[in-house]
């Protein structure tokens, strides 16, 4: 039977009008491992293509297999990256295979234990409500953009507090992520300078990421000589070399702080538009801890992440040849209805609830328990000090089909919680 055409989603311009839902399902139905063009889109260059993987099933066996589906050989973008850029990619272990990835990612687990990452709450507490207290004091006509008046903020001070980054520098981290994550959006970033052939350079190329490398370096000699009790201090005193603590910065400081900053803004516009379902979390019905994981399955922090396959092999009926790109869709696998009953509903109370926000496999979010603490206790300060959440005008989503961010949200912030 003709399937008819796969629909088309890479062009990053698409996901700032939402992420394409009908598009997602029909290549699920029809097309779920599909081939698609790779154009030139807002000066960035063309590239040869890749595979679009949608299913579930499909996104975790890619995950899960890095024999198969590698994050060494083409790092986990899907432009390709300058070939000059890639050992240095290389280098950080989100573009690592095991076993090297393993022994890297213990490291980086070291820092984040449980017990750290637990007793940040109630400083993440307190912080939670001084934002949302000064977004309601503060509002305009009883609306604030969120964005920019908490959860910018909020993702931004709990990851310093506990990579241990001094106050005066903390600004830096911000400005860094959005140069980096927000490339794709002419209004979110500044432009990316131009290389020799008159294309943007890379924001991850290391030519531009020396200001963050140097930063990193003499944070790092800051807390050998005066320890605390932070990730930057089990770092530096771990023995890495400077190119392996330089890219372990990089990772937490764009990785940790976008995760949060993307989910946050998420999650209150989902309840915004979903008064009902927030209702039954303000009462009760709804338990906290199932409704993190619903949130984050509707707006998973990021919308793709590439592998490339290592050897000829066949996923979905397709074949795919050694060297394909292979993209795999977070927001459609949460959307796919062989695994979640009616997912295009906010349920709150949804259990089981497999997403894959967090991804799968080996390269599973080594900060997922911090992301899920922050959001939880963003949406309990929320329900307890503030109205249900309205929108106030027309939110704006970044352009980019890596990171599913919002950039404005405007909310009514009058009026009182429970």
């Amino acid at each position: 039977m003709d399937q008819g055409p796969a629909p088309e989603v890479f062009d990053p311009r698409l996901y700032a009008e939402g992420v394409p839902y009908d598009r997602y399902r029909l290549l699920r139905d029809r097309h779920p491992v599909s081939w698609q063009r790779e154009p030139e889109v807002l000066g960035w260059p063309a590239g040869p293509g890749f595979w679009a993987v949608t299913r579930h099933a499909d996104v975790v066996r890619v995950l899960r297999d890095h024999r198969t589906y590698s994050s060494h050989l083409g790092a986990t973008q899907i432009r390709d990256p300058d070939p000059a850029d890639l050992p240095f990619l290389r280098r950080t272990m989100l573009n690592q295979d095991p076993p090297e990835h393993g022994t890297l990612r213990r490291t980086v687990a070291r820092a984040f234990t449980p017990a750290r990452v637990d007793a940040f709450t109630a400083r993440a507490r307190g912080r939670a409500r001084t934002l949302l207290r000064a977004a309601r004091d503060g509002a305009e006509d009883g609306a604030a953009d969120l964005v920019h008046t908490v959860t910018d903020t909020y993702a931004l001070l709990n990851l310093t507090d506990l990579l241990g980054v001094p106050e005066a520098d903390r600004g830096l981290l911000l400005e860094w992520t959005v140069r980096i994550i927000g490339y794709q959006d002419p209004e979110d970033a500044p432009a990316p300078p131009l290389g020799p052939d008159g294309k943007p350079l890379n924001p991850r190329s290391p030519a531009l990421l020396g200001e963050m490398f140097a930063y990193a370096r003499e944070l790092a000699a800051h807390k050998r000589a005066r320890p605390g009790d932070d990730v930057m201090t089990t770092l530096a005193l771990a023995g890495l070399a400077d190119a392996e603590l330089e890219m372990f910065f990089f990772l937490l400081t764009v990785a940790g702080n976008d995760t949060v900053r993307s989910a946050a803004p998420g999650g209150l516009l989902a309840l915004a538009r979903d008064p009902q379902a927030y209702a039954g979390l303000a009462d009760g019905r709804a338990p906290l801890d199932r409704a993190v994981e619903e949130l984050l399955r509707v707006h998973p922090p990021v919308l793709s992440f590439r592998r490339t396959a290592a050897a000829d092999t066949e996923l979905a009926g397709r074949r795919i040849r050694a060297g394909d790109k292979v993209v795999v869709f977070h927001a459609s696998a949460n959307h796919d209805e062989r695994v979640f009953t009616d997912p295009g509903r906010l349920d709150l109370g949804r259990a089981p609830n497999p997403h894959v926000s967090f991804g799968d496999g080996p390269h599973v979010c080594l900060g997922a328990h911090f992301a899920r603490l922050q959001l939880r206790v963003l949406y309990e300060e929320w329900i307890a000090a503030m109205p249900p959440p309205e929108l106030a005008g027309p939110p704006r989503r970044l352009v980019s089909n890596f990171i599913n961010g919002i950039t404005r949200l405007p909310l009514r912030v009058s009026g009182r919680g429970r």
